[in-house]
């Protein structure tokens, strides 16, 4: 008889710290479903090698209803006692174009909320309603930021969707808490890593991004995480007997 494997849904997985997540959750040899706009071939054949079940859902996010849907159906083709434990980690997110909100893009500003704040939400709803009956231990990581707990200028969306799935994580752990077996849930913040959204925001135009000069020096002074790095510690996070104890958590503070 075969053992249940731990299943997880991945979102954001083709690059970053979420490709690190994803690449070292099929060397774990754990079930994994990915939701990103590209499938990786190189996941796809690592996952071979190690023996990992790897299913890659080419969706944009900015349609999370759809993603939502999606998700819930294949997971209520499976029975209770599937799988040992499942886990879904909200980690895909989008910055706008940097620059005060008084001159954002309507439709630019509307993707980045889609993305970062409307999809986890629609997800996390999605997998709780789903799974509610199953058997194993489930759990939500929701990757945040400081950003959603520090004010910062010319990143108005970013900050607001981060600062919104730090609080509506706080409202699921009160709703999980007083069901039979009710998931945990956590929205980590990860630290600084070397991402392209690094990138993105040392080449934004300092007239208009105030604070370029620190996402600079965070680069030069060699403070910035490799992802591989980053998702470790997130993954080790995850892993904690005591994950969900505090709904709103930082990395650094491990």
């Amino acid at each position: 008889m075969n053992t249940p494997q731990h299943l997880f849904i991945l979102t954001g997985a083709s690059r970053g710290m979420g490709l690190g997540m994803a690449e070292q959750l099929v060397d774990a040899g754990h079930t994994l479903i990915t939701i990103s706009r590209r499938t990786s071939d190189a996941l796809q054949a690592r996952a071979q090698a190690a023996g990992c079940a790897l299913t890659q859902w080419p969706m944009d996010l900015a349609d999370g209803a759809a993603a939502a849907a999606r998700l819930a159906a294949w997971l209520r083709l499976h029975a209770p006692d599937a799988f040992a434990s499942a886990t879904l980690i909200n980690n895909a997110g989008v910055i706008a174009a940097i620059g005060p909100l008084r001159d954002a893009d309507a439709a630019d500003l509307a993707n980045a909320l889609r993305v970062g704040l409307e999809a986890p939400m629609q997800l996390t709803a999605a997998f709780l309603g789903a799974t509610r009956a199953w058997t194993g231990p489930r759990k939500v990581l929701n990757i945040s930021s400081g950003l959603g707990r520090r004010a910062m200028a010319s990143q108005a969306g970013y900050c607001a969707a981060k600062a919104g799935m730090d609080h509506f994580t706080r409202c699921v752990a009160l709703d999980e808490a007083g069901q039979p077996g009710g998931a945990r849930v956590c929205s980590l913040a990860p630290g600084v890593i070397d991402t392209d959204m690094q990138v993105q925001l040392r080449g934004a135009d300092a007239a208009a991004f105030p604070d370029r000069g620190n996402f600079e020096r965070l680069k030069s002074g060699g403070q910035l995480s490799s992802p591989a790095g980053a998702a470790q510690r997130v993954l080790a996070w995850l892993a904690r007997p005591d994950f969900g104890a505090e709904p709103v958590a930082d990395v650094r503070d491990a």
